[in-house]
């Protein structure tokens, strides 16, 4: 099974490890895009974005870290458009907040995780091998 971590430019290391925690449970990255200097030109923003809407389109499911900036959620948008498993993830409830929190936070497909990035990354794999096993 293949994911996709969507999230800023700052988590860029966490995004790393919950990449390495998943790739260590036997699931496979369709694209990483911290590999990636920020983009410098609309050509380079061009070129990553459609890396990034084929490897959400090529996954199998969506994981999100909090903070995450606008690409983030249309790439949210993206899965939950085609109907996969999206685990948005926070260390805190603060995103979650009526003032602050996205309608698309609520979607049938999101699943919300708070709490350590370890535990939260095991559920996911939990829940994916499971679903895999059913089908």
């Amino acid at each position: 099974m293949k994911f996709y971590i969507a999230s800023s430019f700052a988590n860029k290391e966490k995004v790393r490890e919950a990449a390495d925690l998943l790739k260590e449970q036997g699931f496979a990255q369709a694209y990483d895009w911290t590999e990636n200097m920020r983009a410098s030109s609309i050509e380079d923003l061009k070129r990553i974005g459609q890396l990034e809407r084929e490897a959400v389109l090529e996954a199998d499911f969506l994981v999100v870290l909090l903070p995450a900036g606008k690409g983030s959620h249309i790439e949210l948008g993206i899965a939950a458009g085609q109907g996969k498993p999206v685990y948005l993830l926070s260390e805190s409830e603060e995103y979650f907040e009526i003032d602050v929190t996205s309608t698309f936070y609520y979607l049938p497909e999101v699943k919300i995780l708070i709490g350590n990035l370890k535990e939260n990354i095991n559920h996911i794999c939990k829940k994916e091998v499971q679903k895999e096993s059913v089908q």
